[in-house]
C-alpha cells in the first residue's frame, strides 16, 4: 500500500490536520480558562468577537446577527445579551431611522477586559511568530485563511446549507 503525500498509511488524518485539531483544542482550552477566570461563558466571548468583527467592518450588530452567527434561539440570545449588558460589556442602543431596531455596541470595559484576557496569548503567539520571516508568515496566513474557509464550508455542508450561502460568518443576503 503506497502512502498518499501528507496521508499516513494508518488511514488517520494527515499530520498537519492533527496539528490544526490540536491547535483548535488548545485555543478552546485557553478561551475556557481566560473566560472562567473572568466569569464569562464561551458564548459570551464568542458574541463579543462577533460584535467586534462586524463593528470593525462598519456594520450594525443586532440581536438577530448574534442569533444567526452563534446559532442560538431567540430566548438564548436575549439571555446572552442580558449577561453581557449586566457585566458592562455591551450597550443596547436605538439609533438611526428605525428606532425599533436594537443595536449592540461593545463598551470600553469589554475592550479592556478582552485585552487583559488575551494578552498572555498574544504575547506568546507574537514571540512564536518572531521566529518566522515575513514571507513565511504570508504563506501561513494564506494557509490559515484557506483552512478557515474550508472549515466554514464543511460546517455549512453539515448544516445542510450551500457552500456559498453564508460566506465568512456573514448573514444571508437580505437578513440581519
Amino acid at each position: 500500500m503506497s502512502e498518499t503525500p501528507g496521508q499516513p498509511e494508518t488511514g488517520g488524518p494527515p499530520p498537519l490536520v492533527r496539528i490544526l485539531q490540536e491547535f483548535t483544542l488548545e485555543a478552546n482550552r485557553y478561551v475556557d480558562a481566560a473566560g472562567g477566570r473572568n466569569d464569562m461563558h464561551r458564548t459570551d466571548m464568542n458574541a463579543l468577537a462577533v460584535i467586534m468583527r462586524h463593528t470593525a467592518r462598519g456594520e450594525i450588530v443586532t440581536p438577530g446577527v448574534l442569533r444567526k452567527e452563534l446559532n442560538l434561539s431567540s430566548p438564548a440570545t436575549t439571555a446572552l445579551i442580558d449577561r453581557l449588558h449586566a457585566s458592562g460589556h455591551v450597550l443596547r442602543e436605538r439609533q438611526g431611522p428605525d428606532r425599533r431596531q436594537v443595536q449592540l455596541r461593545m463598551t470600553a470595559k469589554a475592550y479592556q477586559d478582552g485585552g487583559a484576557m488575551f494578552l498572555p496569548l498574544a504575547r506568546h503567539m507574537g514571540a512564536a511568530m518572531g521566529a518566522y520571516s515575513p514571507g513565511e508568515l504570508e504563506i501561513v496566513t494564506r494557509f490559515m485563511t484557506s483552512m478557515i474557509d474550508a472549515t466554514l464550508a464543511a460546517g455549512q455542508e453539515a448544516a445542510g446549507r450551500g457552500p456559498d450561502e453564508y460566506p465568512r460568518g456573514e448573514s444571508a443576503p437580505g437578513t440581519a
